[in-house]
């Protein structure tokens, strides 16, 4: 009983790391991914780094493709996707909903966005919506809600699900997406958010950057979404650091606990280490075979915890700021919860083993 208690605090301490590791790793693997090398966003000079609070003018996609020859051009259309990016409040079908993130877009928006993929149902036409995989997360309401056919409800107008989108872990993926003229209608807005191109090979972002330099009367800015995606990694650099903190915190709370159980487990086993070393066992072998027995349990609490990381925390979808991102348990977080694992293993065993073996065998052996 006290061998399977042990076991399962070891690893409940390590799942706490795996949830926290894997957190960590799903937030970089989302920002890392979002980005396209050939991708140059033009927006506000006056939002920052906030695209939600810029606003152009509509005519800024047109002006960039007259003024610029960098965006790829093929079968006579230019790549080239003027959106619209609200944050706002969304409700389903099911009452419940929350803030969710729109995104007016046009049929050249997946020649840009080339990540994303349609996986069910239909592009949007007039008064319908596409979903990404994790809205229903952004909204904390669950996946039927947001299937095809049901409806959402936001900016005082009601939209149909007609497909469901996924982007290879991009940001994008907790986004609602609609028409651009649908959704200006609805905010009563006719400027946009952004313009997004798609740079030729022989092109380079350095150009649109000196065009909106340059056209100082469109306040514009330009930068490289790859760029763009490592500014916010920074932004979210904070919390990154808190959760490493929350890490270490854990696993010396960890130790802590390994000590307090191994401790226990040595104190109910003192006549026993007395008699192994009356019989002529030397106390470095009895030593050893304590912590073999601590390293052991704390890889099978680590096997356990793992098991259960891979098979039911890996790909569970977290809401955040930016939208949501799946947890993700790569080879970073197996080998950073099993190392932990394994340290509770050794330190957890030899401060107690060391105590039990300096006491007289004679007074160990009357030990109750």
């Amino acid at each position: 009983m006290r061998t399977a208690l042990t076991l399962v605090a070891l690893a409940t301490v390590v799942m706490l790391v795996f949830v926290v590791v894997g957190f960590i790793r799903g937030l970089e693997q989302s920002l890392t991914v979002s980005g396209d090398e050939d991708v140059v966003l033009v927006y506000s000079v006056n939002s920052e780094e906030n695209i939600e609070n810029s606003s152009i003018a509509a005519r800024t996609p047109s002006l960039l493709t007259a003024s610029l020859d960098g965006a790829v051009k093929r079968f006579g259309i230019t790549n080239v996707s003027p959106e619209l990016y609200l944050g706002t409040r969304v409700k389903t079908d099911e009452g419940d909903g929350g803030l969710g993130l729109v995104r007016g877009v046009t049929l050249s928006t997946p020649l840009v966005r080339r990540r994303v993929k349609l996986t069910e149902g239909d592009w949007p036409g007039d008064g319908e919506v596409i979903v990404g995989r994790l809205a229903a997360a952004k909204l904390g309401s669950s996946d039927d809600a947001m299937a095809i056919g049901q409806s959402v409800e936001f900016e005082g107008r009601r939209w149909q699900i007609s497909g469901r989108f996924a982007a290879g872990g991009a940001a994008y993926e907790s986004e609602i997406w609609c028409k651009l003229g649908d959704f200006q209608t609805a905010t009563k807005r006719q400027d946009l958010s952004l313009v997004a191109m798609l740079l030729s090979p022989q092109s380079s972002a350095a150009e649109v950057e000196l065009f909106c330099k340059e056209r100082t009367d469109l306040e514009l800015r330009a930068i490289r979404e790859t760029d763009y995606y490592a500014s916010l990694q920074q932004h979210y650099k904070p919390v990154r650091l808190l959760a490493w903190f929350v890490v270490v915190l854990v696993s010396g709370a960890g130790i802590f606990a390994g000590l307090n159980m191994m401790y226990g487990a040595v104190a109910g086993r003192i006549r026993e280490i007395a008699t192994l070393q009356a019989v002529g066992y030397r106390r470095r072998a009895i030593l050893i075979s304590l912590v073999q027995e601590g390293v052991l349990l704390a890889a099978a609490g680590s096997l356990l915890s793992g098991v259960i990381a891979l098979t039911m925390l890996n790909g569970m979808a977290v809401r955040f700021t930016m939208g949501a991102f799946t947890i993700r348990i790569d080879s970073v977080a197996i080998l950073i919860g099993c190392g932990v694992g394994l340290l509770l293993g050794v330190l957890g065993a030899l401060p107690p083993a060391l105590k039990a073996l300096r006491a007289e065998v004679a007074t160990s052996l009357k030990a109750v």
